[in-house]
């Protein structure tokens, strides 16, 4: 009866009993796009090939490093990072 008491009263004192409250985010009325976000810049999951047809040649390029390979695209106005062919993140200039 002890031990029960005293496992009880630990786990009142760190929090484990605490309420877990949730909130839903309506998204009922966000657009989406394919070709480029909000900012006009490439999206997700591109390929390099859709990424030059859509926005152009870049003005440079940093050839692919590590593993798995992660390679830059540089734009006037935003920079397209790559894993293998597909962008993971485009970042807008400053």
């Amino acid at each position: 009866m002890v031990k029960l008491y005293a496992m009880v009263l630990l786990a009142l004192s760190t929090g484990l009993t605490s309420t877990v409250i949730a909130q839903n985010l309506d998204m009922s009325g966000a657009e989406g796009s394919s070709t480029f976000d909000q900012a006009g810049k490439p999206t997700r999951g591109m390929t390099e090939e859709r990424v030059r047809a859509n926005f152009g040649s870049p003005q440079s390029t940093t050839a692919a490093v590590g593993e798995p390979p992660i390679s830059r695209w540089e734009y006037a106005e935003f920079v397209v990072f790559f894993e293998y062919d597909r962008v993971i993140h485009a970042v807008t200039k400053r």
